[in-house]
């Protein structure tokens, strides 16, 4: 299966300290792709280069073929590359529903909060836009509460808004930046059965997560990140057999969520 998303050779430093140490990686179309290692191992690092919110010290991003290093976040999101982050980013004093809307403004960049009238009160797009969102808050799994804002959601439900945000723009590619962090187990059923349908619309998801059985359970192939190199990539079933992944990781874990 062809790489939508390449990286080459990516380090990244930050002054005498380095994050990234040569870090490749291929996410094949279509997959769900996991990246999972300690805290500091440099995950989220690599996810805000391959967003463009880093440019890297050295080394290659490709989206589809194409080299894009170095680009803007805006730029990268007209390339069909969205993402959510780790902490909760959605903008209060609007509805649930208008922010899912901003997400289909792929332009907005981060004057977002200056612009929203301009957005919501003259766009010729925006009865297209606010459909769009409903249709995303109920794939997502919010679909009775489109005019609450955000602090009136439950930390899980806010996070499955911010997954609608990232789809409403039409990516090729969603990065998950923790999205099962602060969830029950209720919640994170219901997100495993979220990223399996995400998948299924044909939308390639790297993934990182903690939490190691929703990892087995749901990624096509998983890449193991340790003071910022990669130790391992391959299939769960294999992944969580690798000694080196067991010594640096996995063996901080309960043993029965080792099991794919």
């Amino acid at each position: 299966m062809s790489a939508l998303l390449s990286a080459a050779g990516v380090s990244r430093r930050f002054g005498g300290y380095l994050a990234l140490n040569n870090v490749s990686c291929d996410v094949a179309t279509g997959h769900v792709h996991a990246l999972i290692g300690p805290n500091g191992a440099g995950k989220t690092t690599l996810f805000n280069i391959v967003s463009g919110t880093l440019r890297p010290t050295s080394g290659r991003i490709a989206f589809n073929g194409h080299d894009y290093t170095g680009r803007r976040p805006d730029r990268v999101l007209k390339m069909g590359i969205a993402r959510n982050f780790q902490h909760v980013r959605l903008i209060r004093g609007l509805s649930i529903l208008e922010n899912v809307m901003i997400g289909c403004h792929t332009s907005v960049d981060r004057g977002i909060v200056g612009n929203t009238a301009a957005l919501f009160g003259v766009a010729s797009g925006e009865r297209a836009a606010a459909e769009k969102a409903r249709e995303l808050l109920d794939f997502v799994g919010v679909p009775m509460q489109r005019h609450v804002e955000p602090l009136e959601l439950t930390l899980g439900d806010q996070r499955r808004v911010e997954i609608a945000r990232a789809l409403a723009s039409e990516p090729r590619l969603v990065l998950l930046d923790e999205p099962a962090a602060g969830m029950n187990r209720a919640e994170v059923n219901d997100l495993r059965s979220l990223i399996a349908r995400i998948r299924d619309r044909g939308i390639t998801i790297l993934l990182v997560e903690h939490h190691i059985g929703l990892i087995m359970e749901i990624a096509d192939v998983i890449t193991v990140l340790s003071a910022g190199s990669v130790i391992a990539t391959g299939p769960p079933s294999v992944v969580h057999r690798d000694p080196a992944v067991i010594s640096a990781y996995l063996g901080q874990a309960d043993e029965p969520a080792l099991r794919p």
